[in-house]
């Protein structure tokens, strides 16, 4: 997902008409063709799957061209894979989390990943379910 691209549910369609125009966008199969890809070779993309699956509900043109910038990301990096290094055995991990994700996101969304060698074998990337009031609270519940 480029850099400062905010998707909000003010960008689902407002009308009838929108909503017809949308109804034939293939939103929902796609997001999950790519998740499928993000489970098993793709982590780099687990966060913007993770934004744009929240509105399969209410989808809008912009919430549509973002997963197609996903596709064209996909395919001009399709020859590039995860490499393990079989030297001596090197575990890493790394978490992130970040405190309210916008207007329509009152919840925090946490990340890890592990690599082993130089190459992911976990990672994951959630909305919280919980509502927290700082920063220090949300690095808290993302370690616990």
């Amino acid at each position: 997902m480029r850099h400062g691209i905010k998707l909000s549910k003010k960008q689902s369609p407002k009308t009838d008409e929108e909503l017809k125009g949308m109804s034939d966008i293939p939103y929902v199969s796609t997001v999950g063709n790519i998740q499928y890809v993000v489970q098993y070779t793709r982590p780099d993309i687990a966060y913007a799957l993770s934004m744009t699956s929240r509105y399969q509900t209410y989808t809008g043109e912009a919430h549509w061209s973002t997963v197609r910038t996903i596709l064209k990301y996909l395919k001009r990096t399709k020859d590039m894979f995860l490499i393990y290094d079989c030297g001596e055995l090197i575990l890493e991990g790394y978490s992130d989390a970040s405190f309210q994700l916008g207007d329509d996101h009152a919840k925090s969304q946490s990340s890890f990943v592990f690599k082993l060698n130089g190459g992911v074998v976990a990672w994951k990337s959630s909305k919280k379910a919980t509502t927290v009031d700082s920063t220090r609270e949300t690095e808290y519940i993302a370690t616990s």
